[in-house]
């Protein structure tokens, strides 16, 4: 049986200093089981599902969403089934802390390794996995001790000033289960839900994936679309209205108001305007966004990262001051059980090791410098992170921001002693990379330590948990990664009778990969062409042995050809944060970038600012396709409506853990998850039979509706709204 704490110490406020009367849910005194074997390996797997779904998600949109509460709900109704079932006893308090904590590594990791190494396959190089796992473990275990030393500054000096918003509705939320309540049905059904919608429509083509409308010449370049996919219905419904609707808004900005622009004051060019190829009057809106509003987009989520950023300065002074302070508390010899951290020559030793690894490991591309950098950035903006996320929770914490500031500074400090080549190029995607899944994951985990103050944990063991977490999560995400750019990569026929290329100088050599390797298994070599060059555009090419041209390999990740040679449909990754980093990288260092359009954003921005709005949300929907921004900002309106329409009020960490917010991190699971799983069925001979077997889009007369398939997201938009608003799936409440 869970061991339960006396009646009195369940409603005590948090002080805000040490030493004060705050007791947590399980006192000091007692010890129950805490950090056993099954919860650690179910936290571990969670976070391998959630962090595929954030792998997803930040492929698609730039963004994640936390995966503590959805995890804590899951882990409280898991171990109530086992214990009916087996007649076993049931989960302590503890123990389902553990599982969260263990399970909520997985979303910083996929965040940070989805906004900083797709980049290598913009910039022209291999997505490596030994590289990949490299930069996520090591920077994942990074964040962990470079947050160990600063815990008892943020978590418990200051419990009454940061409130780590979803730190504290975790822990409402194991309370709850403690005392009998809470229920993960409507996960599951969120799961389900979304699972179901997204099979309909990306398994058997029942109806079309992305409604949409370009406008005639009436308003040449209009446009507006819609994908209907129920992980971004998800993702709206959790960051909220107003985030939501600024993103929405610069969705509209970008396709209503800056393309007909282009086209009309572009449509008389003689000449293509760089850095697009052909003629704005032929070009396609796809082309436009791509070869101009992308650019635009970047400026505006650069600028916008760095403002969010400029704003936190007395956050980052005091929040290292506080850091540096908080090294002198480290001992665990003598301390209470729910005060004890790993001891300094753990964590010491084991930030010395991370540094000698990004030193040594060879596809890094790190000399002493580069290390340095690492360390010093990293424990700045690990700080930073976790007071921000105290202050403002996870979602709100400008990662990005971050990642762009080391990434800018990194790439002014290579350019300025001569470091332009391509191994240079790649040192410092690794050093952004590094820093900002350890920024992430220091903000994960000081929400996981948060909850465990609250409810009474113990944090070293929280913090060996966050490690195994942390390294599980690594592993596996580094492959998920690679598999959905296979999966997506076409290698499209091409012909270029007038290029030849010397294949003595080409010594790379590769065969096709996934499903076009089914039709020729020849070996080629490979021709990397970083501008256009005698009339091939830029790109990796396959090369015969007479230097012809073959194929275009088109990479799954912001790649631009979604037809193969067959006729089959792919669907691409935009990596919207991924490309704003090689953007920042080889404009500085090649000096390549058309600073005109990256500068009409970086104004945009400071527009924004100057009327009183945050400009980074409208920025990343400006950088979005309109089609992603839409469906995002349908979320948002569900939210509001259901606020209004609730047939109760909830409190905001009521509302952080609300049946809406369960319910939808079921539909961006259900949704992320089955949309990735069917991409890699695909990468088999035998999956692509099976999946063009179900396939009915030809038989069934509305699969190519625009409006039946808007009318199918409305009514699982709907089923959101009678969720969150407790009139379908209410939880009427639990025995324990």
């Amino acid at each position: 049986m869970a061991v339960s704490p006396p009646a009195s110490t369940e409603q005590r406020p948090a002080q805000a200093e040490e030493g004060s009367s705050h007791q947590p849910f399980i006192p000091a005194s007692l010890s129950p089981a805490e950090f056993t074997i099954l919860p650690v390996v179910i936290g571990a797997l969670l976070g391998i599902l959630f962090g595929a779904s954030s792998m997803y998600l930040v492929l698609k949109v730039g963004m994640t969403v936390s995966a503590s509460i959805p995890v804590a709900v899951l882990s409280i109704t898991l171990f109530r089934a086992f214990s009916r079932g087996f007649g076993v006893r049931r989960a302590t308090i503890l123990e389902n802390n553990i599982v969260q904590t263990t399970g909520s590594a997985g979303e910083g990791i996929a965040f940070g390794a989805g906004v900083t190494m797709p980049a290598m396959l913009i910039l022209g190089y291999d997505l490596n996995y030994l590289h990949t796992a490299l930069v996520a473990v090591l920077g994942g275990i990074l964040g962990t001790f470079l947050m160990i030393p600063i815990r008892r500054a943020h978590i418990v000096k200051e419990a009454g000033v940061l409130t780590y918003p979803e730190g504290t509705a975790c822990a409402e939320v194991l309370i709850s289960g403690e005392k009998g309540g809470t229920t993960a049905k409507t996960v599951f059904a969120g799961l389900g839900f979304g699972s179901i919608f997204a099979l309909a429509y990306q398994g058997f083509g029942f109806f079309k994936d992305t409604a949409e409308r370009v406008f005639g010449k009436w308003y040449d370049g209009g446009n507006i679309s819609a994908e209907v996919n129920p992980a971004l219905l998800g993702v709206g419904y959790v960051i909220g209205t107003r985030t939501s609707l600024v993103m929405g808004a610069g969705g509209i900005l970008a396709s209503l108001v800056l393309m007909p622009a282009i086209k009309l004051f572009g449509s008389t060019a003689s000449a293509p305007i760089y850095p697009a190829t052909s003629l704005i009057k032929d070009m396609t809106t796809s082309q436009i966004w791509h070869d101009y509003v992308l650019y635009i987009g970047a400026g505006a989520v650069a600028a916008g990262g760095i403002i969010s950023l400029a704003r936190a300065i007395p956050t980052i002074v005091g929040g290292a001051v506080r850091g540096l302070s908080g090294l002198r508390g480290g001992g665990a010899g003598t301390q209470a059980r729910t005060d004890r951290d790993l001891p300094l020559w753990f964590w010491g030793g084991g930030a010395l090791l991370v540094v000698v690894a990004l030193t040594l490991a060879p596809s890094l591309k790190l000399n002493i410098l580069g290390a340095l950098l690492v360390v010093v950035f990293g424990f700045l903006f690990v700080t930073v992170s976790s007071r921000l996320t105290g202050e403002i929770g996870s979602s709100s914490n400008p990662i990005s921001g971050m990642t762009v500031a080391t990434l800018l500074l990194t790439s002014l400090i290579f350019l300025a002693l001569g470091w332009v080549s391509a191994p240079y190029k790649i040192a410092a995607l690794s050093i952004a990379g590094v820093v900002c899944i350890a920024s992430s994951n220091g903000g994960t985990t000081s929400q996981d330590l948060k909850t465990g103050y609250l409810v009474g944990a113990t944090p070293s063991r929280q913090q060996i948990a966050i490690l195994v977490g942390t390294i599980s999560s690594a592993l596996v995400i580094g492959l998920i990664l690679l598999k959905m750019n296979d999966a997506a990569t076409v290698f499209a026929k091409r012909d270029y009778p007038r290029f030849t290329a010397d294949p003595a100088a080409l010594t790379e050599r590769q065969h096709l990969r996934g499903p076009d390797a089914a039709n020729d298994a020849a070996e080629y070599r490979v021709l990397r062409l970083s501008e256009p060059t005698d009339g091939v555009p830029a790109g990796k090419y396959l090369i015969d042995d007479q230097g012809k041209i073959r194929y275009l390999e088109d990479p799954g990740i912001n790649g631009q050809v979604k037809t193969r040679d067959s006729g089959e449909k792919v669907e691409k990754y935009n990596a919207p944060k991924a490309m704003l980093m090689s953007f920042i990288i080889d404009g500085i260092m090649s000096r390549k970038l058309p600073w005109s359009l990256v500068l009409i954003g970086v104004f945009l921005s400071i527009l924004l600012e100057l009327l009183g709005l945050s400009s980074l949300a409208f920025a990343v929907g400006v950088y979005l396709p309109v089609s992603t921004s839409i469906p995002i900002m349908i979320g948002g309106v569900v939210r509001w409506i259901a606020d209004r329409t609730s047939r109760r009020k909830l409190s905001d960490a009521e509302a952080e853990s609300g049946p809406g917010v369960l319910f939808s991190s079921g539909l961006i699971a259900g949704g992320a998850v089955t949309g990735m799983v069917l991409a890699l069925i695909q990468l088999g001979a035998p999956g692509r039979a099976f999946m063009d077997w179900i396939n009915v889009s030809e038989r069934f007369p509305l699969s190519g509706s625009d409006l039946f398939s808007i009318l199918l997201f409305l009514g699982l938009s709907a089923v959101l709204w009678a969720v969150a608003s407790e009139r379908f799936l209410a939880d009427r409440g639990t025995s324990g």
